[in-house]
């Protein structure tokens, strides 16, 4: 006996993307062909390792990623990241396996940059000339599908919207179909008002009568009746039908569909520290962390020293803060304040606060307080890059008047951060400063990448450290 809900959510392959499945191993070992002519390096049977392990690697990854799903509706960015994020990791792969297995004597380390070099150009050209050709076809009229969107609220004219702005996806709207909405529906200035064609009954009749090849079904979650009963309609018709859950009502936080056991779940708030996202923001942290301590190990031994012979108390300060999912974590800083405050009542710095030592006041401005968090990081507390831990009594306080406060908390505290670099530092003394912090801190959970990690460590130099707002 068959069980009907055992399926998962896959991605579509079209035949394009089977013709890229050949082309990439055509392109792979064309580039090796090419940089082994050009670099005049004699061919030997080994040779051929080399490229088996690459092609391999690639291959695992490009399925594991869904790199050959259906690009149709998708920014080219995205493709290509993924290009050069699988190549990159096949190519270290294949790196390795020859430094380790084979003594790195079959090719030379400049034969094999180039070959790395000239893959992912070629990778990523043909991808691009391939796009071009498709949109160029789709935009006038070649290759396009008709499609109809039930329900005019507001993910159905968002969606409208899209699919009018970009023809290049070869998507014709033919119209809104709803059975509750029957005056033309106003897109945006541009576009001006669409109609409604009909109700459902009669997207229905389309749908059979073969005039729509996709049905976007984008009612609201409260219509599981109407969905259902267009569901049992349309599977007596050959249009393919998608549903659009209505999830942008929430705020959604680094939203990704997930699998248990064959049933399909979207995640509202999530952590992008999951998976191989998790390890190598572990290995950035490591990394960068232990080259800086090294660096300012000297340094925060005098600092230590200035700290207790300018006034009483011990060198470093130790407070609890939440850590990554709410953890209570002990962060350190170089005490600046004749106070060690660490209860259910903190008092935030203010400018010309008597309880700041003169010493303690330099070392604010320059965020040399901040020093031994590195500590922190290689411990695994924090992170170099992430919202800025906040006394465990202010979280209390905010997460009462702040909503979504708490989900600052997906992912690990950091030494600097998107709300820092961005002016969103030092005391919050109104409602508003604090907003806007969550705000910038959410944004920057919503955008995590390596790349903009290694841009906030970069502009924290310029930006970070010396600040206005830090006292």
């Amino acid at each position: 006996m068959l069980n009907n809900q055992d399926g998962i959510i896959r991605s579509n392959e079209p035949i394009l993307a089977v013709i890229q499945r050949w082309l990439d191993v055509l392109v792979i070992s064309l580039a090796l062909l090419l940089v082994m002519l050009w670099r005049d390096t004699p061919y030997t049977p080994q040779h051929w390792v080399n490229l088996l392990v690459a092609l391999f690697t690639f291959y695992l990854l490009n399925d594991v990623s869904q790199l050959y799903g259906s690009w149709r509706g998708e920014h080219s960015f995205r493709e290509h990241r993924r290009v050069a994020g699988n190549w990159g990791a096949a190519f270290v792969s294949m790196f390795v396996a020859d430094y380790f297995l084979f003594h790195n004597t079959w090719l030379s380390d400049p034969d094999k940059l180039y070959w790395f070099a000239t893959g992912l150009l070629i990778l990523s050209g043909y991808r691009i000339a391939l796009r071009q050709i498709m949109r160029t076809l789709r935009a006038n009229g070649y290759n396009t599908r008709t499609v109809a969107i039930v329900g005019a609220g507001p993910l159905g004219k968002r969606l409208a919207n899209n699919i009018i702005s970009n023809p290049w996806m070869g998507l014709d709207l033919l119209g809104f179909y709803d059975d509750q909405i029957s005056d033309a529906v106003y897109l945006d200035r541009k576009q001006g008002f669409m109609r409604i064609r009909g109700d459902l009954q009669a997207v229905v009749g389309a749908a059979r009568a073969g005039y729509i090849d996709k049905v976007y079904i984008t009612l609201p979650m409260g219509a599981e009746d109407r969905i259902k009963w267009l569901l049992d309609q349309l599977s007596d018709s050959t249009a393919s039908v998608y549903l659009i859950p209505n999830v942008f009502i929430f705020d959604l936080l680094h939203a990704r569909s997930e699998s248990i056991n064959g049933l399909p779940s979207i995640s509202i708030f999530d952590s992008p520290m999951d998976g191989a996202s998790r390890l190598v923001k572990r290995i950035e942290d490591i990394a960068l962390s232990a080259i800086i301590l090294t660096i300012i190990a000297l340094p925060m031994l005098l600092i230590a020293l200035g700290v207790r012979m300018t006034s009483s108390g011990p060198a470093l300060f130790r407070q609890k803060r939440y850590g990554m999912d709410g953890r209570p974590i002990e962060i350190w800083k170089f005490r600046s304040m004749t106070v060690m405050e660490n209860g259910g009542i903190v008092t935030q710095a203010k400018r010309n606060d008597v309880r700041i030592t003169p010493f303690g006041a330099f070392l604010r401005r320059t965020s040399l307080d901040e020093l031994p968090q590195f500590i922190n990081v290689l411990r695994g507390e924090m992170s170099i890059v992430g919202p800025r831990p906040h006394a465990i009594a202010h979280n209390e306080e905010y997460r009462k008047l702040i909503a979504g406060y708490m989900l600052r908390h997906k992912v690990k505290p950091g030494i600097t951060g998107w709300a820092q670099i961005n002016g969103w530092r030092g005391e919050t003394d109104t409602l508003d400063k604090m907003q806007k912090r969550i705000e910038y801190d959410l944004n920057y959970i919503r955008r995590w990448t390596l790349w903009l990690d290694l841009k906030i460590v970069f502009l924290t130099i310029f930006k970070g450290f010396m600040n206005k707002n830090a006292y």
